[in-house]
């Protein structure tokens, strides 16, 4: 049976990003504290948490990516990093297969 392995992305704060694995219940977290190129931060955040657990993109079972409220720009590339690699990997991203859309300061 394949081990449930979610990755989670926060890009919502405008001075941090945060991906996290979690592992059979048991949650890794890696953040980096930038204003600047949060979308070149992202990916080797992933990267860096899937090396340290001998693990690769296609051992990620689901995505969660925080949808907001939040930094437009921030919510912007986590769900864009987030759709990416559940599009690629063929795997739900929040629990879905379709895109998931950010939700900036209310409900539509």
């Amino acid at each position: 049976m394949k081990q449930n392995i979610i990755l989670f992305i926060n890009t919502s704060n405008q001075d941090t990003a945060k991906v996290s694995l979690e592992i059979d219940g048991k949650r890794y977290e890696k953040t980096s504290q930038s204003r600047v190129m949060k979308a070149q931060m992202v990916l080797p955040l992933i990267e860096e948490l899937l090396k340290e657990h001998q693990m690769k993109p296609s051992d990620i079972t689901e995505i969660c990516v925080h949808v907001g409220p939040g930094s437009f720009t921030g919510l912007r590339v986590g769900m864009a990093v987030a759709n990416m690699m559940g599009k690629l990997l063929n795997i739900p991203v929040n629990g879905k297969h379709l895109p998931v859309v950010p939700r900036y300061d209310r409900d539509w």
